[in-house]
C-alpha cells in the first residue's frame, strides 16, 4: 500500500512565474513596436507618408494589422515615433563626428555638417522622412518637429559655444533653418553637388554663428 501523500505547499515553494510571463509579453510587445517603427522609416521614406497606409507598414514589418493598434492609436503616432528615431540617430551621428574633430570650433562645425550631408546622401529614405514627409501633417507632428529641432540646437550649443557665452537663439534658429533649406535644395537636385562642396557652403552660415560668439 502506498502511504505517500502530497505535501501541502510550504512558504518556501516557488511562486508561479507570472512576473516572468508578464515580462516576456512586454518584451514581445516592445519588439513588435520596434518592428513597426523600423518598417515605417523605410515605407514612409520610400513611398511618402501620405501614400502609405497601415497595411503597407505592417506588411513591411511582417506583422498583422492588429499588432499596429497594440502600440499606436493612429498612424500619426507611428510617424512621430519613426521621425523621432531617425532624428535621434542623425543627432548622435553628428555629435560623434563633432567630438572626433577635436576642440577647434570651425573643425567641429564642419565635421557636424559633413556628417549630416553624408548621412542624407547615404540614407535618402531617412532624409525624406526627416525633411520632406514630416511637414504639415498635424499639430502633434509639428510639435515633435519643434522638439527635435530644439534638441539639435542644444547639441550645437553644447559642442560649439564657449563656456559662459551662449549663442544668440534667433541667429542659431535662422542658421539651422538655412542649413535645412540647403539640404532640401541639394536633395531636389539629386545630390548633384559633392558632399564636401555642400558642406563648405553650409559652413559659411555656421561660421557667422561662431563669429557672433567671438
Amino acid at each position: 500500500m502506498n502511504t505517500t501523500t502530497n505535501a501541502a505547499p510550504t512558504g518556501n515553494a516557488p511562486e508561479p512565474k507570472r512576473r516572468y510571463r508578464g515580462s516576456a509579453v512586454e518584451e514581445r510587445r516592445a519588439q513588435r513596436r520596434q518592428q513597426l517603427i523600423d518598417a515605417a522609416v523605410r515605407v514612409y521614406g520610400e513611398n511618402g507618408y501620405r501614400h502609405s497606409g497601415v497595411k503597407q507598414v505592417c506588411d513591411a514589418a511582417g506583422l498583422t494589422q492588429r499588432y499596429f493598434y497594440e502600440s499606436f492609436a493612429h498612424s500619426d503616432e507611428l510617424l512621430i515615433a519613426a521621425y523621432e528615431q531617425a532624428a535621434c540617430w542623425m543627432r548622435e551621428d553628428n555629435m560623434a563626428a563633432a567630438q572626433a574633430a577635436g576642440k577647434d570650433q570651425v573643425l567641429r562645425s564642419r565635421a557636424m555638417l559633413r556628417a549630416f550631408f553624408q548621412a542624407l546622401k547615404e540614407n535618402p529614405t531617412i532624409g525624406r522622412l526627416l525633411l520632406i514627409e514630416i511637414r504639415g501633417i498635424s499639430p502633434a507632428v509639428d510639435k515633435a518637429i519643434e522638439k527635435a529641432l530644439k534638441a539639435t540646437s542644444d547639441d550645437i550649443a553644447r559642442v560649439l559655444a564657449r563656456p559662459g557665452k551662449p549663442f544668440d537663439e534667433l541667429l542659431q534658429a535662422g542658421i539651422l533653418g538655412g542649413v535645412i533649406h540647403i539640404a532640401l535644395h541639394w536633395m531636389a537636385s539629386e545630390y548633384r553637388t559633392p558632399v564636401d562642396a555642400v558642406t563648405d557652403t553650409a559652413l559659411k552660415l555656421g561660421v557667422s554663428l561662431l563669429d557672433e560668439d567671438s
